[in-house]
């Protein structure tokens, strides 16, 4: 699976008020591991920060006084995303304002949604961490995600420590199915390796369940207590 983490800065908080973008960061990942591809440009908005903006950027008008204007780098923009998922952390965000620049150009450029899925991150954690602050910064404290470099908000920075959020957030899944990743998962396959023994058409399937199995099984679920925390397991306990 090819994805885009993608994070933006802008002007201000609403694209509906004419606030516009000034930088996108976008990092490319195949099958869960960073390609080196990126994305990343700085974008003259055109317009003033709202107070505060830019200040939580580190960005000003005279920095971005020659950068090119969105319509000079949207054709580059979305062939880079173009087909793939996107993560992105509060995506409701980021998303209204690529739509909004994009519907600037004309149809044409359509929506993003036209072009990709969309996964927020933000909706996960809010699922998996239920009544906590589910910002990126709270998420890299949580997951245990090295932040110490982000003083101010930067879109390349933050598309990365979204990355690393991400894969920590949906790790479960690769504990389990990861290190088979390679083995055959046909129904052959799967029925082979259990003793099935003799049925008939009417007989439910038994699965005959070994010792060492039971033990492997038990150490996995251990390994992912720890690793989670605050977790309720399907037989009961609690991490």
């Amino acid at each position: 699976m090819r994805q885009i983490i993608l994070d933006t800065e802008t002007t201000g908080l609403e694209w509906k008020k004419g606030n516009r973008i000034v930088e996108i960061g976008c990092i490319e990942m195949i099958e869960r591991r960073q390609t080196g591809r990126t994305f990343h440009v700085y974008v003259n908005p055109q317009r003033e920060f709202e107070q505060g903006a830019a200040e939580v950027t580190g960005l000003s008008l005279d920095f971005l006084a020659d950068k090119p204007l969105f319509k000079d780098i949207a054709d580059e923009f979305v062939q880079f995303i173009d087909g793939a998922e996107l993560v992105i952390h509060n995506a409701q965000f980021d998303v209204g304002f690529l739509d909004y620049e994009l519907s600037l150009l004309g149809p044409a450029y359509g929506k993003i949604l036209d072009r990709c899925t969309v996964e927020d991150s933000l909706a996960m954690a809010r699922q998996r961490f239920p009544g906590q602050r589910n910002s990126l910064d709270a998420l890299c404290k949580r997951l245990g995600v090295d932040n110490s470099g982000r003083d101010l908000h930067g879109a390349l920075i933050d598309a990365d420590l979204l990355a690393q959020v991400y894969l920590n957030l949906t790790a479960g899944q690769q504990e389990f199915f990861g290190e088979a990743a390679d083995e055959p998962t046909t129904k052959a396959a799967v029925a082979a390796s259990y003793d099935f023994g003799e049925t008939t058409q009417a007989e439910r399937v038994r699965v005959r369940i070994s010792e060492d199995e039971l033990a492997a099984h038990a150490a996995r679920l251990e390994k992912l207590r720890k690793k989670v925390g605050g977790v309720v397991f399907w037989d009961g306990a609690t991490a």
